[in-house]
C-alpha cells in the first residue's frame, strides 16, 4: 500500500493523489490529467510521489480508451526521462521495472497504429522514456511538433533556430516565426537514411516501418547537418542538441 502523504509533488504533499487518480480513471476529463501532469511532472520535474504513481498509469495504459492508454503512456514517459534527476525515490527503474515493461510494450502497440501525428511523436518519446534514452526521451516530440530545435553554434555559440516544417528546412539565428522580412539562413542538410546511424538511424527506421513518411523525413535533418548562417560554421545538428542537454545538466 503507498503511503501517499509521506510522499511530495510538485505542491506539497501528494496525499492529495489518490482521490484525483479515481477521479481520472471515472471522469477521463483533460483538465483533470492537466492536473496530474502538473503534480507529478512539473516542467519536466519530478517527484517521489511521480514513481509512485507509475504502476497506476501502467495499468491505465492497458485501458480500452485510447485516449486514457495515450494520456498514461505520455505523462508515465515523461515522468521516467526525468528518472535521473535528484527525486529521493531511489533506484526507480529497478523497482518499477515490472510495471516499466508493461508500459514500453504498450507504447510499442500503439505506436503501430497511431494515425495523428502529434500523437506518433509523443509516443516515440515515451517510448525513448521507458528505455532511459537520455536526452531524446525529454526534447524529441517538442522539436519534431513545434518543427523546431533551438541550439547554440559551436563556432560562435550565437544562439540559432533549427526549423523543420512548413516554412522550410534551415538555420538562423534571426526571430523568422515574427519576422515579415527576409532573414538570413543557411539551408539544412539531411543525411541520406542509408548512412543514418545510431539512434538517428533506429527511430528514422521505426517511422517508416509505421508508416510515418513525414516523421522519418524530418529525422534526416535531424540528424543531418547545419550551418551557423553568422560565422559559417558547419555542425551536425544532433551533436549540437545533444550537447546543448549537457550544458544544461
Amino acid at each position: 500500500m503507498t503511503d501517499w502523504p509521506q510522499l511530495s509533488h510538485a505542491y506539497g504533499s501528494a496525499e492529495d493523489i489518490p482521490a484525483l487518480l479515481a477521479r481520472i480513471a471515472s471522469e477521463p476529463r483533460s483538465e483533470l490529467w492537466n492536473d496530474l501532469w502538473s503534480a507529478l511532472c512539473h516542467q519536466g520535474s519530478v517527484y517521489s510521489a511521480s514513481f509512485a504513481a507509475l504502476p497506476w498509469l501502467a495499468d491505465m495504459a492497458e485501458n480500452e480508451d485510447r485516449g486514457q492508454v495515450v494520456n498514461a503512456l505520455n505523462l508515465a514517459g515523461a515522468i521516467m526521462a526525468g528518472a535521473e534527476q535528484p527525486h529521493g525515490a531511489g533506484d526507480v527503474r529497478t523497482q518499477h521495472s515490472a510495471e516499466i515493461a508493461t508500459l514500453l510494450a504498450s507504447a510499442n502497440r500503439h505506436l503501430r497504429t497511431a494515425t495523428d501525428r502529434d500523437e506518433y511523436i509523443y509516443l516515440l518519446e515515451s517510448m525513448l522514456g521507458f528505455e532511459g534514452v537520455v536526452g531524446w526521451s525529454e526534447d524529441l516530440a517538442w522539436g519534431l511538433g513545434n518543427e523546431e530545435f533551438q541550439v547554440s553554434c559551436p563556432g560562435c555559440e550565437t544562439d540559432l533556430f533549427i526549423v523543420l516544417g512548413e516554412r522550410g528546412f534551415f538555420c538562423t539565428s534571426e526571430d523568422y516565426a515574427l519576422s515579415d522580412d527576409d532573414i538570413e539562413t543557411r539551408p539544412l542538410r539531411p543525411t541520406s537514411p542509408p548512412d543514418l546511424e545510431g539512434i538517428g538511424r533506429r527511430l528514422h527506421d521505426i517511422a517508416l516501418t509505421d508508416g510515418q513518411h513525414d516523421v522519418a523525413h524530418a529525422l534526416t535533418y535531424v540528424f543531418g547537418g547545419a550551418t551557423c548562417p553568422d560565422c559559417e560554421t558547419d555542425f551536425s545538428v544532433a551533436d549540437q542538441i545533444s550537447a546543448d542537454w549537457a550544458g544544461t545538466q
